[in-house]
């Protein structure tokens, strides 16, 4: 049955279904948090033994993850170093390739032996799958960046490090969508860059969105929608199979690693079924982390860590910010979302349902840069951020589209279903609810207590209780500043020593970074 994936013109139990899913999130987030407050008043002892109880789930969970955490930085770390262009040459005679591994196996360094073994393992999968080994050499990338407010000094270095990359910039057409609302100033940068950069590529193309087309919302998903249609004529009329093109779909800001396409194009080769996959790399936010302030920098480093803790689990991870996909599987699915912010979250959930839970998304364990939303002065910065997190918080609003989805589609068995649904309202309502609980409803319980509660084991325990906790939590933000540190540009730059002493000590800002820029928002 077919599914529409949108919030818009719907009637009878659809839209009963849809108002009541999307009340849901908001109503369990301050039922949580108006409890635990009406608890904390009303019978401080229970809500102390209920808070206990929370704080050990949580730093149970926080070591847990953090153990993943490193795991995953141990295999961003180990491929670091990967020749990828090299690897892909090696696809074409695989059994030669692998033979000469393994002749030097033994002199090869421990990340090298870990990255071979991987790899071996991702061949062998693609063999008992017994769908045939892809060329190359028959890959093209379709690179979408869209562009409304951008100026040319954001833009440029990205198209600066796809040039110098090591896959052929001739076998990449990239595509400004360019908003038609746009001011002059940023038309004439785009239109500039065309001309600069045109013959560097297969083809570079700048796309025009007109305003206010029907059943469009002014988003980034009905920009790059109109622009990826676009590029299906174009490769209908240069005869280019959809299933050998990969679309990545970008933000204005994002520069790539040098090795960043032979990478995608290697995992995009030996995925089985690869048609119904997204590839999903760990994003980082380096471009500008030396000029951005404390709190931005360390609310966007806590967004790569995220990444990478979900790299470790594939099964349940959804595309974020800038990804990748088969073109084909974009066109079937009938492209972004057009009337939904969050796009980069909902054209997963888009195929999944369309595709029957037959997708997924493959990670990564390469990186792509960023900037760290920034503003003239530290106040514009603040509401610039909250602003950013606000907008990346309305991945909410795929929970009631999905569920719709789940209810409506039956082919999707039922433990995917429950699993996925799950992850998705949990996530969000740990995410509103979490930091508030532990920095400020916490303490609630020894401000309202009652004489007997003051007076009894579980008055003069809990705070002994809770500072046990949080100091084993700083173990786990230690490892935090460590994986930081390690993550960090290794570019020159003026009294380095300094700035990542200043940067060690800015995590101390967590408890309230987690509350007004990640909570609130």
């Amino acid at each position: 049955m077919k599914f529409h994936y949108t919030h818009q013109g719907l009637k009878g139990k659809e839209k009963i279904f849809q108002r009541v899913f999307e009340i849901i999130p908001g109503a369990l987030s301050w039922l949580i948090l108006l409890s635990m407050c009406a608890l904390s008043f009303y019978k401080p002892l229970i809500s102390a033994i209920v808070i206990i109880a929370f704080d050990l789930y949580w730093i149970v969970r926080l070591f847990y993850l953090n153990i993943f955490l490193i795991f995953s930085y141990m295999r961003l770390s180990a491929e670091k170093k990967t020749n990828w262009a090299e690897r892909l040459k090696g696809l074409a005679n695989i059994e030669h390739y692998e033979k000469g591994f393994k002749n030097n196996y033994a002199r090869l360094s421990l990340k090298k032996k870990i990255s071979f073994l991987i790899h071996q393992e991702e061949i062998e999968l693609l063999r008992k799958s017994r769908l045939s080994l892809m060329p190359w050499d028959s890959v093209y990338h379709l690179v979408i960046i869209p562009v409304v407010k951008e100026s040319r000094e954001i833009v440029e270095p990205g198209l600066k490090s796809l040039v110098s990359g090591s896959f052929a910039c001739k076998r990449m057409l990239m595509i400004f969508a360019l908003e038609e609302r746009a001011q002059e100033n940023i038309k004439a940068d785009v239109w500039h860059m065309q001309s600069k950069y045109k013959d560097n590529f297969y083809d570079l193309l700048v796309v025009t969105h007109p305003v206010d087309l029907p059943g469009e919302a002014r988003v980034k998903g009905a920009n790059v929608t109109y622009a990826a249609k676009k590029a299906a004529e174009y490769l209908k009329e240069k005869d280019i199979p959809y299933e050998n093109v990969i679309v990545s779909c970008f933000d204005a800001d994002t520069v790539v690693t040098p090795e960043y396409f032979s990478c995608l194009t290697y995992y995009y080769i030996v995925t089985p079924h690869r048609t119904r996959a997204s590839f999903q790399p760990i994003p980082v936010y380096h471009n500008n982390i030396w000029e951005a302030p404390s709190f931005a920098r360390v609310l966007d480093i806590g967004s790569s860590f995220f990444q990478l803790v979900e790299a470790t689990n594939p099964e349940k991870l959804v595309t974020f910010s800038s990804h990748s996909m088969s073109f084909k599987a974009l066109v079937e699915i009938g492209y972004w979302p057009v009337d939904i912010i969050s796009d980069d979250s909902a054209i997963f959930w888009k195929a999944f349902i369309h595709f029957d839970g037959d997708y997924r998304v493959v990670p990564m364990y390469v990186t792509l840069s960023m900037d760290i939303t920034v503003g003239k002065t530290r106040w514009e910065t603040f509401k610039n951020v909250y602003k950013q997190k606000r907008r990346w918080a309305w991945g909410i609003e795929n929970f009631p589209i999905v569920m719709r989805a789940f209810l409506k589609v039956g082919n999707i068995s039922l433990y995917k279903r429950i699993k996925h649904a799950f992850k998705l309202l949990a996530g969000h309502i740990s995410w509103a609810t979490w930091p508030f609980i532990l920095t400020i409803v916490g303490w609630l319980p020894a401000l309202f207590a009652e004489r007997e509660f003051v007076n009894s084991i579980v008055y003069f325990s809990t705070a002994r209780i809770r500072g046990t906790i949080f100091s084993l939590a700083s173990i786990a933000l230690l490892n935090c500043i460590f994986l930081s540190m390690l993550l960090l540009p290794k570019q020159k730059i003026r009294f380095r020593f300094l700035k990542k002493l200043k940067h060690t000590i800015e995590w101390v800002l967590i408890p309230l970074i987690s509350v007004f820029l990640s909570a609130i928002p």
